[in-house]
């Protein structure tokens, strides 16, 4: 059941379990958001194919196209270091389109991950990590109701040479009810 890749949908968003006829979408909206430094797991428009090649060959890894109320996959998200006897995932891998970054797109994505997460898999712990330097990403969780559990110094040498430290966050069991909450109140706003 935590390996499964259900559709998840709301007014804002569409998640379909990733696919290569996404490829298309998504390197049309990926843009230059590969040249980021502080990242390594967004691909270049021209390396869309193989990175959900690559995706839909891990065994510890279930990915959704992040699809835009107009129809056009616009990013990617995936649940990743999945432990069932633990009750826990990782949210993450997560890229969207710059056109869409800062608009309900993000928020209504998270909401459906986990609803999915805590109401239907029964986790007791969800995980969102990002690079101590992404304050954009950084902030982003920090407004979803997740709570910073540390930092793991030296974590990862990036594909730059660069060594990333990572901002490990977290949301529990008991906690999402108020970050349901607080999800669902940021989209009912209406947008500006």
């Amino acid at each position: 059941m935590y390996l499964d890749a259900p559709v998840l949908e709301n007014f804002h968003v569409r998640l379909e379990p990733l696919a290569l006829g996404h490829a298309a979408d998504l390197a049309a909206a990926v843009g230059d958001l590969h040249t980021l430094w502080y990242q390594d797991h967004i691909p270049a428009p021209g390396e869309v194919k193989g990175m959900i090649e690559h995706m839909l060959l891990s065994e510890n890894r279930v990915a959704w196209a992040i699809v835009a109320p107009d129809g056009r996959a616009v990013g990617v998200t995936t649940y990743l270091h999945i432990d069932p006897p633990n009750r826990s995932l990782e949210v993450g891998s997560t890229w969207i389109g710059e056109e869409y970054q800062g608009t309900a797109v993000n928020p209504a994505a998270k909401l459906l991950l986990l609803t999915r997460a805590f109401e239907d898999l029964g986790c007791g712990r969800v995980e969102i990590r990002t690079h101590f330097m992404n304050h954009q990403s950084r902030a982003a969780i920090e407004k979803l109701g997740a709570k910073l559990d540390g930092v793991l110094r030296r974590h990862k040498v990036l594909k730059s040479g660069l060594v990333r430290d990572t901002c490990v966050y977290s949301i529990l069991d008991f906690e999402w009810p108020e970050v349901k909450a607080g999800l669902q109140a940021r989209l009912a706003q209406p947008a500006h």
